[in-house]
């Protein structure tokens, strides 16, 4: 999505069309040992296993033919709204699109940054939740037609296939914003994206990563409320897309000559999972212009104040504890990614603090979710930008190779339209932020 001067923020997965393929390639990298275990999925966004041991995918889809508005791509494209999104099962080695029709809007024609089913979690008792995530106007509710609605959390009964609204995120922030700032989407309009969830008790946990908050709900739908704001961060010499002959500009960055020294850029949650001392722990994918090594995890304690964990990240996307206490998280793609670099990582953070990347490359790229299987694996999607191609790939913790440098490369844009996480930030008078 593009945004005026005057926008405070918001977040889409988006097709920026950079000069990838003859610029960079994909290096490759040793890695552990893996294997694909789903495939052919559509823009892939939250990765769990329910209580009968299956594993559960949530598909942002592919959008539609229904209502289109002005879309993200630097080509002009729409995002066009549907019912392509779908929750799917692997189990017992069977892939199944379980439950359908649910909302989606993506870059028509090709079917690009999805957005639509976000996560998926289930409580003490094995029921499911699903969060349908949004980032846009929460006042427009009438497309597509005879679809649940957007930016809300639902408690599922995947028997009827029937979805039960617990909370409306996007009309809370459009009521209360509560970090203070203006969320304005396409049309200047407030917008909010609740993106991932976590259920401790009878409580659900949903980040949203346009609004840059945790919000708290009851799983019986009570007492909906903000619980923490994530904080802001300032970058100093931040590193901007430079275009060549003929090539544009993102709508985000400066002209070459009037780059600041300094900007503020806001959080982007991505990811929550509570830690085995209780307290909810949030990844961070950051602002525009994704920053190599400034992303965060956040541990959130049960009072809402907010510490940083482990920094030095690059563009996380999702988070998970496994029953050792070790810390897994994952790099959407190691560089910005207005650089067009695919290549992901799968990173491991023992209690110790120690660090271990897993996985780099060589197969994972653009990795938008992560979750620990009751085998001690880890499972992680790949290619989770596009439509058609994203996997899960079963990843062996055992096998561990050396944590990659940040990649630092020519800046330069591409032909290959990838699809990412944006977000982007204005403040008036003061450029970028």
């Amino acid at each position: 999505m593009r945004f005026s001067l005057l926008s405070k923020s918001a977040i889409s997965f988006a097709a920026l069309t950079f000069c990838f393929a003859a610029v960079f390639g994909t290096k490759p990298a040793t890695a552990a040992s893996f294997s694909v275990v789903a495939d052919g999925l559509d823009n892939v966004r939250g990765l769990n296993f329910g209580p009968d041991g299956s594993l559960y995918i949530t598909e942002s889809g592919v959008g539609g033919d229904g209502r289109c508005i002005p879309g993200p791509s630097l080509e002009g494209l729409d995002s066009c709204a549907g019912t392509s999104g779908a929750v799917t099962r692997v189990k017992d080695g069977k892939q199944e699109r379980i439950l359908t029709g649910l909302p989606s809007v993506a870059l028509r024609p090709v079917g690009a940054t999805g957005e639509g089913p976000q996560d998926i979690q289930f409580d003490a008792a094995g029921n499911p939740y699903l969060l349908i995530g949004y980032g846009g106007n929460p006042t427009i509710r009438d497309f597509p037609e005879n679809a649940p609605g957007w930016g809300q959390l639902y408690k599922v009964d995947f028997n009827t296939g029937s979805l039960t609204s617990l909370g409306d995120f996007a009309r809370y922030e459009l009521a209360n914003n509560a970090d203070g700032e203006a969320v304005l989407d396409t049309s200047g309009e407030i917008a909010s994206n609740p993106y991932a969830l976590a259920i401790k008790g009878n409580t659900a946990y949903v980040v949203d990563a346009a609004a840059n908050n945790v919000l708290t709900v009851g799983l019986d739908g009570s007492n909906l409320q903000s619980f923490t704001v994530l904080p802001k961060q300032k970058i100093t010499n931040p590193v901007f897309p430079t275009p060549g002959p003929g090539q544009v500009l993102p709508p985000e960055a400066p002209p070459p000559d009037q780059i600041p020294e300094e900007v503020e850029i806001q959080s982007v949650p991505t990811g929550a999972a509570f830690g085995p001392d209780g307290a909810l722990y949030v990844s961070e994918y950051t602002g525009f212009p994704f920053p190599v090594g400034e992303a965060r995890i956040f541990r959130v304690a049960s009072n809402g104040e907010v510490t940083v964990y482990a920094d030095g990240f690059t563009q996380l996307s999702d988070l998970e504890f496994d029953a050792q206490g070790n810390l897994y998280t994952v790099q959407y793609s190691n560089a910005p990614q207005w650089l067009g670099v695919a290549d992901a990582s799968l990173i491991q953070i023992a209690p110790d603090g120690t660090r271990t990347t897993l996985l780099s490359g060589n197969g994972l790229e653009s990795a938008t979710a992560l979750t620990v299987g009751p085998d001690g694996a880890v499972y992680v999607s790949s290619k989770g930008d596009r439509p058609g191609v994203g996997q899960v790939l079963r990843v062996d913790p055992k096998a561990k190779v050396p944590e990659p440098s940040a990649v630092i490369g020519i800046l330069a844009f591409a032909s290959l339209g990838l699809v990412s996480f944006v977000q982007r930030k204005r403040k008036h008078g003061k450029g970028l932020s």
